[in-house]
């Protein structure tokens, strides 16, 4: 399997996660009328974000453990495709990485923010 492929599957799990979660906290599925396609809906707090990070975590720790189970299976002899298993854990390192580096970023402005306050 390429490893575009294997991005793209992360990508869409991962974009599911947050996509979900924007539509939670704005209380719509789509949107319509005046608001045109990548039109930013104000929201009033953070909640948003909070639960499209909590979405991403739950995704993740649902990635890891598919994998573990896979690994497992591959281990005792009972995985019919050994490929299912590596395929699962990749996704499960790539998105290990993708939700590390957001919460880094994430680290960083609030320590960037709490530098411009002193």
């Amino acid at each position: 399997m390429p490893i575009d492929a294997l991005n793209g599957v992360t990508t869409n799990a991962m974009t599911r996660a947050f996509a979900g979660a924007t539509d939670a906290a704005s209380g719509a599925g789509a949107l319509g009328g005046a608001a045109g396609a990548g039109a930013v809906q104000p929201t009033t707090g953070g909640d948003g974000f909070a639960a499209s990070l909590g979405n991403a975590v739950d995704g993740l720790q649902q990635l890891q453990s598919t994998s573990k189970t896979l690994a497992l299976k591959a281990v005792t002899g009972n995985l019919d495709d050994i490929h299912d298993a590596t395929i699962a854990s990749t996704r499960a390192q790539v998105t290990l990485e993708l939700v590390a580096a957001v919460r880094n970023k994430g680290v960083d402005a609030f320590n960037e923010i709490m530098r411009m306050q002193a």
